[in-house]
């Protein structure tokens, strides 16, 4: 990993940890535990699995089968990587895994950039039956178990919690007004922040973010922060590893990856959405940050998700 992306991935973790350390995120996702039933995690965007929780807290018993018996943890990845995919180009995005669970993920997000997930599901939206349990068999492969396996992952794959679609969507909407505060909390957590960078930083930061889509002249940035230029320049470099500009461009292009993956958006327009002024200096942004074209990191990220 370049030291560009280290620092600007060193930030956005801090600040995902300490909103997981938080009264605010513990007492909600209490709350929601409690009153749902469900399981509630926020993960990383780079988390490559789909469980849940690490206390087990409302984790389906098939869910948790599985885990201990090691059936199928590339399965529960490949959900997991497909959910992620569709939360970081439409938002708030559900999914089914092989076996008929459905999983949710919710983005948090500092500006234009999402930091994290909230995630929650492990249920059916129809209560399971035999045959449904005798055809997710299969795709196991009923050999390689044994009858004691069979018979613990049908009982735990019979008694994992049905929610009625209706009712689950409501639950999501409460989970998306929910991420949405934490998303105000991390732009407060961004300028308290003890420890890893002064207050002006964060405070230019915050601004950053905030007006990522606009020209961002260094003197309107280093006002923001409440400082000189020259002593913005100076911190903001000490700070971050990086220039305003390589920065900007950093967040500018961090979230062109996003639209990219959705196939109908423009290249032209992306450019323009982001903050560009033409498109040739998006392109050489862009492949001077990602080492490819904007057009060869779509069709790359595209076949891949449809592998």
């Amino acid at each position: 990993m370049s030291a560009t992306i280290h620092a600007h991935k060193s930030f956005e973790n801090s600040l995902l940890n300490k909103i997981l350390q938080s009264d605010r995120f513990k007492i909600y996702q209490d709350a929601f535990r409690l009153t749902t039933g469900l399981p509630l995690r926020l993960a990383s965007a780079d988390a490559d699995y789909w469980s849940l929780d690490d206390n087990t807290v409302n984790r389906s018993p098939f869910c948790e089968a599985l885990n201990q018996g090691g059936h199928a943890c590339s399965a529960c990845s490949e959900t997991n990587r497909r959910l992620i995919h569709e939360a970081e180009v439409h938002g708030s995005s559900t999914c089914n895994c092989f076996a008929g669970l459905c999983a949710t993920a919710v983005p948090v997000k500092l500006g234009a950039s999402v930091i994290g997930f909230l995630k929650t599901g492990q249920v059916f939206t129809k209560v399971p039956s035999e045959a449904q349990f005798t055809e997710m068999l299969g795709s196991l492969g009923r050999k390689t178990l044994s009858a004691a396996s069979i018979s613990q992952l049908k009982s735990a794959y019979l008694n994992t919690q049905a929610v009625d679609p209706q009712r689950y969507h409501s639950m999501i909407t409460i989970l998306q007004t929910f991420a949405e505060h934490l998303s105000e909390h991390a732009e407060s957590l961004a300028i308290i922040e003890e420890g890893s960078e002064p207050a002006a930083v964060a405070r230019a930061r915050k601004f950053i973010h905030a007006h990522i889509d606009q020209p961002l002249p260094l003197g309107q940035v280093a006002r923001a922060a409440g400082l000189s230029e020259s002593h913005f320049c100076r911190l903001f470099k000490d700070s971050t590893g990086l220039t305003l500009t390589d920065y900007v461009n950093r967040c500018r292009i961090d979230w062109a990856k996003r639209e990219l993956l959705r196939p109908e958006a423009r290249i032209s327009e992306i450019a323009f959405l982001v903050g560009y002024q033409s498109l040739s200096q998006f392109n050489r942004s862009f492949a001077r940050i990602a080492a490819v074209s904007p057009t060869q990191y779509r069709r790359q990220r595209l076949e891949l998700a449809a592998s």
